[in-house]
C-alpha cells in the first residue's frame, strides 16, 4: 500500500519560513520523480517543484529563489523549503509521486497539509 503523508504546514506571517516534508511508503522511492503542488481556494491545482530520484530540479517562476525543493533517498523523504513566503502562497500543498514503467504512468498523491500566509 502506497502512502505519501505531509506535514510542516501552518499559519506563518508575510516574510516567514516554513518546511514541509512527505513521508513515502510503499514505493521505491529512489525510482521515483517527486513533486510538490498547491492548490488556492478556488483556483486550479498548480505544480510548485519537481525533483528527480537523480535530484535534478525545477521550479514554477513565482517560488524561484524562495523555495527549495530536496530529497533524502536514505529515509524516503522529500522537503520543501519554503523563505520568503507571501499571502499568494497561501494553499494546501500536495506531495506526489511519479514513476513511468515502460509507458505507464503510476502516481500517487498525498492527503495535502494546509499554508497559510497572513498577517
Amino acid at each position: 500500500q502506497v502512502q505519501l503523508v505531509e506535514s510542516g504546514g501552518g499559519l506563518v506571517q508575510p516574510g516567514g519560513s516554513l518546511r514541509l516534508s512527505c513521508a513515502a511508503s510503499g514505493i521505491i522511492f529512489s525510482a521515483y520523480t517527486m513533486a510538490w503542488s498547491r492548490q488556492a481556494p478556488g483556483k486550479q491545482r498548480e505544480l510548485v517543484a519537481t525533483i528527480t530520484g537523480g535530484g535534478s530540479t525545477n521550479y514554477t517562476d513565482s517560488v524561484k529563489g524562495r523555495f527549495t525543493i530536496s530529497r533524502d533517498n536514505a529515509k524516503n523523504t522529500m522537503y520543501l523549503q519554503m523563505n520568503s513566503l507571501k499571502p499568494e502562497d497561501t494553499a494546501v500543498y500536495y506531495c506526489k509521486a511519479l514513476r513511468v514503467v515502460a509507458t505507464t504512468p503510476y502516481r500517487y498523491w498525498g492527503q495535502g497539509t494546509q499554508v497559510t500566509v497572513s498577517s
